[in-house]
Formats: C-alpha cells, structure tokens, sequence
C-alpha cells in the first residue's frame, strides 16, 4: 500500500457505506483467518511494516484492524531521513526472517524508489508494488500476485465503470500501474498526466472521474474540474491537509476511507497467509533432468564430472520443493539443508527405502555408489518417479589412499566429483575439531586434578566474574547427578566440592582417542605428556582416522540438534578409579562439541550427472564403525520424494558388515523401515570367492579376470548366496543388481542372474549405468519398484535384551557362519564392566575386516567352522552401540607403497583438480 490512502470527496452521507465496506472486509478477514488457525494451531501471521516517518494516525489504524483481524503487526520505525540503502537493509533482514510472512512499508514519498519496492520479497509483498506483482498482475495472474490495497480500495468506491474516462493525474510507478490495469479490465477508459503537463485543462474537462496521486499544486485552479466528477485521493500527503480541491474536509470520511485501504491491506495479508501455509506443505516436483552423451570408450571419472554444466544448487533445491530459507548455499554447487524442514512436512507420507549393500568385495571395490547413483538416475531422469540418493561423506584417508573417491563413476557419479570427493562443506574436518577437543580436555583435567588441591580447582572451575560467582549451565547438571541440590557455590562442604572438582579419571581406561582424517601409520601408538610442562603426565595414547571417531557415529544417528546434544554428552571417555564411566558431560564440554557441530548435522545437498538430487552426509567406514550415511539425510529425503517415490541409501563393504548394521543400528535408531535390499556383485568378484588369484590395488588383473570362466563364476557364487541368505534373515525382499564390465561376457552373467534367482532373490538384473548413465539401470530400477511392493516382514536379528555376548555370537555365527566365538581376556572384562554400568542392552557394532565373512581377508568364499576371535570391546555410548574388535583389526588405515596422491595434482592456471577417481 505504500503509505498511500483515499478520501473521496462525495457527499457525507457515503461514509455509512465506507464504514460498512470496511467492517465487512475487515470481517471476512477475520473469518478466514481464523479458520486457518484451527487448521494450524501453532500460526501466527505477522505482518512487519517499515516505516521511515512520523505517522502515528497511519500507525494506529494498522494496528487497530490487524487486531480486529488476528494478525500480529510490528512496527519498524527508522529515523526520518534514513536513507534508501538504510531501508534496503532493514527489508532484506526481514525478507530472511521466517517469523514474517508479509512486508509493508510506510516511507516519504521521495523514498519510493525502484530499488526500495523491488527489495521486498514478492511472496512477502502485501503492497503489491514490486515488478513481479505487477507484471502478474498485467498478465492476469491475479491468483499468483498481490495486488495493491490502495488500487483496491480505489476500485471499491467506485461502481459504474463501463464506458467512463478515469485520468491519473500525479499516480506514477507501482500504483499507477495497477490502477490503470485495474480499472480497464473494469470499462473505463484511462488516461494519465501529471500536473505540470499542458494538457492537463483539457483532460480534466472530459474527465469522469479523477484519481490524484500527489498534492495538487495551488496554481492548478478547481475550475478546471467539470461539475460532478468524483474525485479520489490517493495522495501520501492525504492526511496532512495538503490538498485543496476547493471543497470543505471532511475527516471523518477521509478517516473512513483510509481505513478501507488499511482494511483491504489485512485483507491481503490473510491471502498471503493461505499462500504460506500452502508453500509449507509437500510440493510436487518440478525438476529439469540434464542430458548424457555418453562416451565410448568411457573416459575418466573426473573429465566425465567436468564435461557436464549442473545446475544451480538453489535451482535443484527448488525444483524438489525446498523452500529458500531451509538451504543454506555453499558456492555454485553445494548447500546445507535445515532440519526445519522435518516440522514442515512431519505429516507428509514416506516415500520407499531402499538399502544398497554388496557381496564381499575385492580390495577394489564393486560399485556400490556407482550402482545406487545409476539406480536413482534411471528412477527419476527415465521412469519419472521421484528419488533421492544419500551417500556418506567420503574420508581423505581412502581417497589419496588406495581406493580413491566415493562419488561414484562413469555415467553414475554425484557432480562435481572433486567437491564431493574434498572437503565438501568442512563435516569430516568440524568432527575432527571436536573429537580432538574432548582428547584435549581429558588430558588436561588429568594434569590440572594431579597439581591443584580441591580449593584452587574449585576457584578456577567456579571463578568469581565481577564480584559475583555463580556455576555455569553444565556445571548444575554435574551437581544434580552428584545429587547436590544446591545453586550457591559458597555453601558446598569441603566433602561435596571434592566431589564436584575430582572426576579422578584412570589413565589406563582411556578409550577417547584423537584423530586425524589421513590414513597414518605411524600414529597407531603414540606417547603422550613428553614436554616439561606436562609434569610427568605422561601416557601411551593413539590416533583413529577421523571417520572411526564416535562423534561421526553420532552425526550419522541422531534425530535432531536436541538429541545430538544429548548423545555428545553421553559419551563415555574413560572409568573414574572406583570404575565408573566418566562422560564428556562430567567434562563440561558438551556444549561447546554441539557448537562445533551445528552445522555438520545438516545434509549437503548435491547431485548427479542426471541432474537428480543426492544427499550427503555423515561417512563411519563399515568395518570400524557402522558404515551408513545419517538418519537426518534418509528422513528429509523420505519427506521430499513424497509418497510414491523413492530414497537409495548405501551400506558400505559386504551385507555381512554394512547391511547387517545397517538394520541392526541405524534402523533401530531411526524407526525406519527399508522397502527393499538391492545386492551388487559383479563378476570380477564372484571370480575370487572362486578361487582366482588375489586382486591387489594397483595390480594389473590376470586373466582369469579378464577371460571368460564359467566355472570360476560358479563356484563363487556361494558368496553371493551367502549374501541373499544374510538378507533373507531381515525380511526383506533382495534384488541382485549385477555391476557389468566390459570384459564379463554374456554367459557369466547370465549365469549369475540365473544362480541370483535361484537362490532366493526377487529379481536379477544386469546393470550398465557406468557405461549408459541412468539408461543403463532402467530394468534395476523397475525391479527395485515393483519389489518394493512385496510384502515385506523386516525383522532385527536380535533382542536387545539378550547379553551382549549372546548378541556377538548371534552375529558371528548367523551372518558370518561362525562356529562359535573367542574372547580375549581383556573383550571379557570390558563386557563385564559394561554390563554392570548399565549398558548391556545396546545393539553391537562389529569391527571387522570387510574382505572375507571371517575375520582371516584371505578366506575367501564362504568360510565354515572358524572360531571368531573378540580381542577388544569398547562402548559407543552416545552413539549408542558396543563395539568389538575382531582379531588385530585397526582403526587407523595406513598408505600403500603407492598411494593414489602420487597421480593428484592442480593446474595452477586453471586451478582444475587433476587425478582425482
């Protein structure tokens, strides 16, 4: 509305009409309101208004008709005089601010300028007046556009249009736009002058009816007015008794007829609401797939990923209906999603769950990402169904290591590669922060605890700041575990701040370790406290590659910002010397690791070569940790796709590690259900569970790889049975997705699609998506849809309940084909402790070697009758799992004599990424 109001100068007896049109208006606001409030409980529209001049009348009436309505007005008041970059900042603030739902601003008339009306968000625009209003507005998009109240107001005092001759005299810009618009689409005949114009006489004598827009200037005589023409004001100045159109004021009227335009800018306002509501709610998509060309012979991972231009990222999270506030934009390609969007949509129905796991693979890997990629691209750029793909964050250890990146390859990669493949948007490296924070916080009590008597501990643990001493949030929750019920720190017993200031921990039950995201050997055993200042403290201590860390299992498992918190303050660190855990909450940490966190619990919104969107987030490796990307990521995604479409999820390594912790775990964690498993194998695989020769990195394959032999393909496929046996155990229906090369001849597979079917499988189907893109999937992505319509009766494997010895074994001998397992002496006695702290009934989470069902990598197939050796157990507990080692198993990877670094490099002109796969 702009500040502007009316005053038509009729006879008084048309102020009952205008009172009544405003009462009536101002009614069925209330009403819609209202019922939108019943149909939202928890609604509040707020309407902010900016203004930058002293107009407490113009104010009053805002506020007393956003209160008859139900709205919630606040009021912006700038200095007069601010300038119009002063007011651009103030609208984009409240453009961003999701609290409001409409904008409206009250400004001088020489404020009005394009680039103020155009700053204000068009969704939020109640005045109408930016260009994209209008110009729906033009087209006759009047159910998308907000149209201007004062136009509005204009329209409703006047009747009869049809044939008459309106003249705009001073109306330019936004409003005279609108009204011009508006009044020919109702008869009239417009015209427009301003008041210095030579025409201005002349148009004024054949005029019917006059619309002024500015004060009219005193050398502009009354007489050139024809008798009975209405005249209607929508000047700015209406209200400082600035015009003079020859006739007595009447303010009641002017009063009136300003409350109309007020009235109708409510009205507006609760439109705007509806609009809200609405974007809140499910969108259906509307996505524009990018075109392949692909190339024969296949080139490289990274010239594919560079060949292809992909979209916008705040293009693609619009085109899945995300709305602007709920992504936050990393450069071109990458952005982080809010988890408000799970308030939003909390109502809308899942879409399908598919989990993609594999047979035990070669060092080499089978293509696990690359098929779940192909999978959603044939699903959404070739079936037209609606899917997302959520993959982990790849660590740098592998990707300089031996096994390189994880964006997938070929035709079925998540672009662009290098981004995806380093750095991304600082998860792995805000982990790292943290862990080592906590490292850094244990060693440090220790020292500070062994040189300090209670009373210098608890004068630097409760310091006096400012003459006043007071305990800090965290250190309340320390006191009410300890069962000190008390707020003044002055009245603690010298036996109770011994108590508070002593956590007493046991050096040699450390378990907290640091980490580093680089696959480093020579950190494996470490010594710790070695300077002078350390006093002595000195200790053996160690580091895991950042992805083992349990805060990485926490990203990939939480529920939300509270829960995370919640489970950061869980974690168990080490005993106390009475045996009791000590947490990082006893450490008054927690609160700075979920700062550290608070944006890595958001997923990173990417996508494929196809243009399809892919989710990543969270990246434990799955034979040291539970190997699945996280609950949030699977839960927004299951929102976004909608009911009938479908989210691809990834397990690492074979179904035996990632698969089985997958349901295990993460299921339990998030209360998902999986629709359907998909299996990769492929040849070259299957070729080594039946007795071909080893499969080094690096290595040239020999030719029982690259030569037909049906044989060799035979006798490995009981691995491949082993695998759908392993998934049978869950209930849940199996498709073999066959990851062809182009050295697999068309007897082997159709061999292992027969012998898939055969062995239990819903459907097998050879995929080419490497080498096709999405093209090459299309008959796995039908099989995956019509599989995820059988009846599904998905189980756990275990009770919770049952001891956590029982729970090993079940695993060891079910999954495995263990015949029994061994504890070391040391996995006995942390059990004990564990189940006597009280965390017996968390599920288990297996650290074990991913190339063999055995612990043995050299075992190959599927070895029977081995006994499964425990030699460590630790406790995740704010991940919330317990954790064993399977015989030398370590959590720190180490380089190859060649690692993949030596072929990276940058161009130094270009600054393109060389190298990377």
């Amino acid at each position: 509305m702009g500040g502007q109001f009316l005053v038509c100068l009729l006879s008084a007896k048309n102020l009952p009409v205008l009172l009544f049109c405003c009462s009536k208006i101002a009614e069925n606001a209330r009403k819609s309101l209202a019922s939108l409030k019943r149909e939202n409980p928890r609604l509040e529209p707020t309407l902010a208004i900016i203004q930058a001049r002293n107009d407490p009348l113009v104010q009053e009436i805002n506020k007393n008709f956003a209160e008859e309505v139900g709205l919630r007005v606040i009021h912006i008041c700038l200095p007069e005089g601010s300038s119009k970059d002063e007011i651009v900042s103030e609208i984009l603030r409240l453009n961003e601010d999701p609290n409001v739902q409409g904008l409206a601003l009250d400004l001088p008339e020489s404020s009005y300028s394009s680039k103020v009306l155009n700053a204000v968000k068009p969704e939020k625009d109640v005045d109408g007046l930016s260009d994209v209003n209008l110009g729906r507005l033009v087209r006759g998009d009047a159910y998308d556009c907000l149209v201007s109240p004062t136009a509005c107001a204009v329209l409703e005092l006047l009747e009869d249009l049809d044939g008459k001759t309106v003249l705009l005299v001073g109306a330019d810009g936004a409003l005279g736009a609108s009204l011009h618009c508006l009044l020919q689409r109702r008869g009239a005949t417009t015209a427009s002058c301003q008041w210095k114009s030579r025409e201005l006489q002349n148009k004024l004598h054949h005029a019917d009816v006059v619309v002024v827009g500015s004060t009219k200037p005193d050398d502009v005589p009354v007489s050139w007015i024809k008798p009975g023409t209405t005249i209607i004001n929508c000047s700015r100045d209406l209200l400082s008794g600035k015009h003079n159109y020859g006739q007595q004021n009447n303010h009641d009227a002017e009063n009136a007829v300003c409350s109309l335009a007020v009235a109708m800018r409510m009205q507006n306002m609760v439109k705007n609401t509806e609009r809200w509501i609405q974007s809140q709610q499910f969108r259906k998509w509307d996505l524009r797939c990018l075109k392949l060309q692909p190339l024969s012979p296949v080139p490289s991972d990274i010239e594919i990923s560079r060949a292809q231009s992909p979209k916008a990222v705040d293009v693609l999270a619009k085109e899945i209906g995300l709305l602007t506030d709920e992504i936050e934009i990393y450069g071109q390609t990458k952005a982080k999603v809010r988890l408000s969007l799970l308030e939003r949509l909390k109502d809308q129905p899942d879409g399908k769950y598919v989990l993609v796991a594999g047979i035990t693979p070669t060092p080499l890997g089978e293509g696990k990402s690359t098929v779940t990629v192909g999978l959603v691209q044939a699903l959404t750029a070739h079936l037209n169904i609606n899917s997302f793909a959520c993959l982990r964050q790849p660590s740098q250890g592998p990707t300089f290591g031996v096994k390189g990146g994880a964006a997938g390859g070929g035709y079925a990669q998540v672009i662009p590669m290098e981004e995806f493949n380093l750095h991304l948007t600082g998860d792995i490296h805000a982990i790292t922060a943290a862990n080592n924070l906590l490292a850094a916080a244990i060693d440090a009590r220790i020292l500070h605890e062994g040189t300090q008597s209670d009373k210098a501990l608890y004068n630097r643990l409760v310091p006096v700041v400012n003459g006043v001493r007071g305990f800090s949030a965290i250190q309340f929750a320390r006191l009410r575990r300890l069962g000190i019920n008390k707020t003044d720190p002055g009245t603690l017993t010298e036996e109770e701040i011994n108590k508070f200031v002593r956590l007493d921990i046991d050096p040699s039950t450390i378990t907290w370790q640091r980490v580093v995201d680089t696959n480093d050997r020579f950190l494996r055993k470490i010594t710790v406290g070695q300077a002078n200042t350390e006093k002595g403290f000195v200790r053996q201590a160690q580091f895991d590659i950042a992805v083992a860390s349990e805060i990485m299992a926490i990203l990939a498992l939480t529920n939300s910002l509270e829960d995370m918190k919640e489970r950061l303050g869980k974690m168990v660190v080490a005993n106390d010397k009475k045996g009791e855990p000590v947490t990082a909450e006893d450490l008054g940490v927690t609160g700075a690791l979920a700062v550290l966190m608070k944006d890595a619990i958001k997923p990173t919104l990417m996508q494929t070569l196809e243009g399809t969107p892919v989710f990543v987030h969270a990246g434990p490796f799955a034979n040291i940790a539970h190997g699945n990307s996280s609950v949030l990521a699977d839960k927004i995604a299951l929102k976004l796709v909608g009911e009938k479409g479908f989210v691809v999820t990834e397990a690492g390594f074979g179904a035996d590690i990632g698969m089985e912790k997958f349901f295990n775990i993460k299921c339990r964690a998030s209360g998902l259900v999986p629709s359907v498993v998909v299996l990769v194998a492929t040849v070259r695989a299957l070729k080594m569970h039946g007795g071909g020769p080893n499969v080094t990195a690096g290595a040239p394959l020999k030719k029982e790889y690259t030569e037909e032999n049906l044989q060799l393909v035979a006798d490995g496929c009981c691995n491949l049975q082993k695998q759908i046996q392993i998934t049978q155990l869950f209930g849940v229906p199996v498709v073999v997705a066959l990851n062809v090369f182009k050295t697999d001849s068309p007897a082997e597979v159709d061999l292992v699609c027969e012998i898939a079917k055969r062995s239990g499988a819903f459907d097998a189907v050879p995929c080419n998506h490497w080498s096709d893109g999405g093209r090459g999937a299309v008959k796995l992505a039908q099989a995956v849809e019509k599989a995820a319509n059988q009846k599904n009766s998905f189980k756990y494997l275990y009770s919770l309940e049952l001891p956590i010895v029982e729970k090993i074994r079940i695993i060891a001998q079910k999954v495995y084909g263990a015949q029994d397992i061994e504890l070391s002496p040391a996995a006995q006695s942390q059990i004990d402790r564990y189940t006597r702290q009280g965390f017996g009934n968390l599920p288990i989470c297996m650290a074990k070697t991913h190339l063999s069902l055995s612990h043995q990598p050299e075992r190959k197939g599927v070895p029977t009758g081995f006994i499964l050796p425990i030699s460590d157990v630790r406790a995740s507990i704010g991940a919330g799992f317990i954790y064993p080692l399977v015989g030398t198993m370590s959590t720190m990877p180490g380089l190859p004599t060649r690692p993949c670094f030596y072929d990276i490099d940058l161009d130094p002109i270009t600054e393109q990424v060389k190298g990377l796969f």
